[in-house]
């Protein structure tokens, strides 16, 4: 199994980016996926799940109202849309699967995920 994160870089406060996930290896249509993010000397931390079947996704509150998730199994790829980007987005984004149901559980424990990708980085800066 594999999954591979791009779209990182450098946004301005205020910006917009996409980031991707994009899995080999496995059924990831039956698979929940979830992104975390890790700051420098901050834990990890989750901020957006989407489920398999019925696309239902979570937010973490910092995040709610200026992230998207979707998900389009026919590529195998997952979809994080950063709007509005601040200084807190500032991180390593990882993206991982997981077969459960609970998006919530997803996003608050790490220990959830079966397996990660290799994490694409994200500055906001002006």
């Amino acid at each position: 199994e594999q999954l591979v994160e791009s779209g990182g870089g450098l946004v301005q406060p205020g910006g917009s980016l996409r980031l991707s996930c994009t899995a080999s290896g496995f059924n990831s249509e039956n698979y929940a996926f979830a992104w975390y993010r890790q700051a420098p000397g901050k834990e990890r931390e989750g901020v957006a799940c989407i489920s398999h079947g019925d696309f239902r996704t979570w937010f973490a509150d910092p995040v709610r109202g200026r992230f998207t998730l979707s998900r389009d199994n026919a590529k195998k790829t997952v979809y994080l849309q950063v709007n509005n980007a601040n200084s807190g987005d500032a991180a390593t984004y990882y993206c991982g699967a997981a077969m459960v149901n609970n998006m919530y559980r997803l996003c608050l424990l790490e220990g959830s995920v079966d397996f990660w990708g290799q994490g694409t980085q994200v500055t906001v800066s002006s």
